[in-house]
């Protein structure tokens, strides 16, 4: 049987690493600007690609998202007429959950206060506290949000999490709609961000919802700069309504020189890589999808364009 050809295009993922991972596949992947016989082309790996792109490739029956955040692509008016894919690997999830735990410990333990005091050659000691006593809040239970805070819960935090549609979790307090925000984020003293972005979230965070936060609580982002009004969050920070920060995505990547974040020392700022597609692990779920395309069998993590996940 002939190897399956898929067009590639991503300005960041290193295209090697995915060719070799797809190869195992029998999945024969090229950068999209290097194929000749567009015809043959039945499948689309992209991340971000330009408008117009998929015009080139008459015979799509398949497009992977390279990710699992699908906003920047559902939205699009060139999009073709066909199932559409994204990224459910568990390595991504384990990877964002040790982000995600990595920033709740951060918080909860009162790092970002030995930083400023090492910074001042200053012993400044802080009692640390049982995490049975913080309360994290999760915004978003999907599969990354869900692992995420499963894992907070196993290290002894108090978790509540809030999603669109209501979820039954073991072991977390789980609420759903829009009337339970405020208080999920009134009782938190860690929030964090992993909803998709969708209508309904774009801008959700605003300075209201943010005022309805725990004063003095900190605030984690790993889901999409544009749920959160970065205006009214600089100014929470300056405030001190929010006491801290540990941002991922921002409303313009790269963050602008100018942004004031770059300068809060309340906040921890990193490039969009709280989680990244493994290649060697994502391949087996595109090479599997692939099959099920040829086979007409239902595809693993088929996005719902009406829906925007």
């Amino acid at each position: 049987m002939t190897s399956e050809l898929m067009a590639f295009y991503s300005a960041h993922d290193d295209f090697n690493a995915w060719r070799a991972a797809l190869a195992a596949e029998d999945v024969e992947l090229r950068q999209a600007d290097d194929i000749v016989e567009a015809g043959r082309v039945r499948h689309a790996l992209v991340w971000k690609p330009p408008h117009g792109f998929f015009a080139r490739f008459p015979n799509l029956g398949l497009v992977v998202n390279l990710g699992a955040g699908v906003d920047a692509l559902v939205g699009r008016s060139d999009l073709p007429d066909v199932p559409i894919t994204r990224l459910s690997d568990p390595k991504m999830a384990r990877m964002m959950a040790g982000y995600v735990l990595f920033a709740v410990l951060r918080h909860a333990r009162n790092i970002p206060a030995f930083e400023r005091a090492q910074r001042q050659r200053r012993w400044h000691y802080i009692h640390p506290r049982d995490p049975e006593t913080i309360n994290v809040g999760v915004l978003g239970l999907g599969e990354l949000g869900l692992t995420a805070a499963m894992e907070c819960a196993r290290q002894g935090f108090r978790v509540r999490g809030w999603s669109n549609s209501p979820k039954a979790v073991d072991g977390i307090e789980t609420s759903a709609g829009p009337d339970a925000l405020e208080a999920v984020l009134g009782s938190s003293d860690i929030v964090v961000c992993m909803l998709p972005q969708t209508a309904a979230t774009r801008g959700l965070l605003d300075a209201a919802r943010l005022a309805q936060m725990r004063s003095g609580a900190a605030f984690v982002n790993v889901s999409r700069g544009s749920i959160v009004d970065e205006m009214a969050l600089i100014e929470a920070l300056r405030t001190g309504h929010i006491a801290e920060a540990t941002l991922d995505v921002f409303a313009t990547e790269p963050l602008p020189s100018e942004s004031p974040l770059w300068t809060m020392d309340k906040v921890l700022i990193t490039p969009h890589l709280a989680s990244i597609a493994l290649p060697a692990s994502a391949a087996r779920q595109i090479g599997e999808n692939v099959r099920r395309s040829r086979t007409g069998e239902p595809l693993l993590g088929r996005v719902d364009p009406g829906r925007g996940y």
